[in-house]
């Protein structure tokens, strides 16, 4: 018995379900796919509609935006099943086995992630930012994840039991885009819950522009110190953290932050550009997160 649940915003959803939709017919399981958008009063909220005509489907778009977190935490709590396949919705399904590959782990673990890919070529210039990082640094092998295997999980692809999700929720009081993985996998850690890694990747089909993704870096590394000030995670955790303190003993931050307040505006201009590089990407997220440090 599976529940899979879809969190949307602003994107065409109905191809993606109509597909797991089959794979769960031709399975002959049982399982529901609870669908949300968080309310974005989207053009393709009319097609998504479609969902709802389909068995054991259900669409809803909100009338409140209500966060990222919360959305997916709405979703789990009208789920009426153990087994949960928290999904985003801007992906598509690259191997015909997606579902039976997870059905077959139910029985064993805990949490499952299958991994997420992206494409061969960016879609274009303007989204290169996205896509390198996701392609070069995000995408990893089974083995790669499993040198780090609770850092390692995220939640755009991943199977958990519904008991094991409801003792940790995501954290809704984050507003700001990034992290809530780092969170969730790191109290997963802490209960020495049983994860797996598989070969059952997603892959990622809505790829950010260069300026959009550089202003959710900002947001995603103002919540990854929050967390640390708060004492979420421990500064092992997280590379980024763990190397920031390390350079703040020798007073190394100061000369990072004054980097990035002389020289900001440059580097983000080069990000957003046709040509973004990671490495100044790299800086970029070193530099800013520094200043966020010693303020």
């Amino acid at each position: 018995m599976l529940s899979i649940l879809i969190t949307i915003y602003h994107y065409n959803l109905l191809p993606l379900v109509k597909e797991i939709h089959q794979q769960c017919l031709d399975l002959g399981i049982d399982f529901e796919i609870l669908t949300q958008d968080d309310a974005s009063n989207s053009i393709h909220n009319l097609e998504n509609e479609k969902i709802n005509l389909l068995s054991h489907c259900s669409y809803v778009s909100l009338e409140k935006n209500v966060g990222y977190r919360e959305n997916k935490n709405i979703l789990v709590s009208q789920s009426q099943y153990e087994n949960l396949l928290i999904l985003d919705g801007d992906c598509v399904l690259p191997f015909p086995n997606f579902i039976k590959n997870y059905v077959d782990q139910i029985p064993d673990y805990e949490v499952v992630y299958g991994g997420r890919i992206h494409a061969e070529k960016a879609p274009s210039n303007q989204q290169l930012l996205r896509w390198k990082y996701g392609k070069f640094m995000e995408d990893q092998t089974v083995d790669q994840r499993n040198k780090n295997t609770y850092r390692a999980t995220l939640f755009n692809n991943t199977l958990i039991k519904k008991s094991v999700f409801n003792r940790i929720k995501f954290d809704s009081s984050f507003k700001k885009y990034g992290h809530d993985d780092t969170l969730f996998s790191f109290e997963l850690q802490k209960m020495n819950a049983k994860v797996k890694h598989i070969n059952n990747p997603v892959q990622h089909d809505d790829i950010d522009s260069n300026s959009v993704y550089v202003e959710k870096t900002k947001n995603s590394l103002d919540n990854l110190y929050l967390l640390y000030k708060k004492q979420l995670i421990t500064k092992e955790y997280s590379k980024m953290v763990n190397l920031v303190s390390k350079l703040h003993t020798f007073k190394i931050t100061y000369l990072l932050a004054i980097l990035y307040s002389v020289f900001g505006k440059f580097i983000e201009n080069q990000l957003k550009g046709n040509n973004p590089s990671l490495f100044v990407f790299n800086v970029f997220r070193l530099t800013y997160f520094s200043k966020i440090y010693i303020r």
